[in-house]
């Protein structure tokens, strides 16, 4: 439940912001009512493809005999934990000038297709962070349909709304930016043991060999199948008694998360004249 909150309010949060800079374009630079009339309409819009994605995943998921959903579930688990690496490889890359953006992408919008190029861009961004929480939700849902998740989800909904709300009146200890740094290393948390429960998942379907399995076994000290360690197992994906195939899933991601913030971090060489 923890995790599917704390998706729900960094996506929510990230779609409030975004909305908030196009609501700022729209008043300021964007043509008057006309144009916070065509950034709504994108706004439901975009909501209203995210649901309908939520509902084609779940009719899906009901048409299917029991085998072929434990396929499209694992599926979904690991397409849920490459987006969401993705998206915060993305967030880092891009998030200073993320305004910038926006901005020059409304103004390009407003230039060429008027109120509908402004709604056009208001749908596609809010379309993208409502697709990737339904993704999320439903792989982390497990088959049992992603309704299950709905108390947290609303609960991380309402929290990114008072995130939004604080960080509008510049509250010192809510600075976005921090806000943002905070949730993605926990994202990329979560998408590590999503690839653990892909790979548990892809193991049981016989798509790829466990290797030593057991490779340790650490149950006497922190067990997986209750208290703390259920906790972890399910957040973050430890594992007391891991498939060679999981340690090398997990350790191998996180080798490549520090080789990508080792790479993007290193200074700029000379250019050569």
């Amino acid at each position: 439940m923890l995790n599917a909150l704390i998706i729900v309010w960094r996506e929510s949060l990230e779609a409030m912001l975004v909305i908030g800079i196009l609501a700022a374009w729209s008043a300021g630079r964007g043509g008057g009512a006309g144009a916070g009339r065509a950034l709504w309409a994108g706004v439901a819009a975009g909501l209203a493809s995210a649901l309908a994605l939520a509902a084609v995943m779940q009719g899906t998921l009901g048409s299917l005999s029991d085998h072929g959903q434990e396929i499209f579930q694992t599926l979904l688990i690991l397409l849920a934990a490459v987006l969401m690496t993705h998206m915060v490889l993305w967030m880092r890359r891009h998030a200073r000038g993320l305004r910038r953006e926006m901005e020059s992408a409304l103004d390009r919008a407003a230039e060429r297709r008027g109120a509908w190029g402004i709604a056009a861009v208001a749908a596609i961004a809010v379309a993208r962070e409502g697709a990737e929480t339904a993704i999320f939700l439903q792989g982390m849902a497990s088959g049992a349909g992603w309704w299950t998740l709905l108390p947290a989800a609303l609960a991380g909904f309402v929290l990114a709304g008072a995130t939004a709300w604080a960080a509008a009146r510049g509250l010192r200890l809510l600075p976005p930016h921090q806000v943002l740094r905070v949730s993605a290393n926990l994202l990329l948390m979560f998408a590590a043991g999503m690839l653990v429960l892909g790979t548990d998942r892809l193991i049981g379907l016989e798509w790829i060999p466990p290797g030593a399995d057991p490779l340790w076994n650490t149950s006497t000290f922190l067990d997986d199948g209750a208290g703390l360690g259920k906790w972890l197992a399910d957040l973050f994906g430890y594992r007391a008694r891991p498939a060679a195939a999981d340690a090398l899933v997990f350790f191998g991601f996180w080798l490549l998360m520090a080789a990508q913030r080792w790479w993007s971090a290193r200074p700029a060489g000379p250019e050569r004249g």
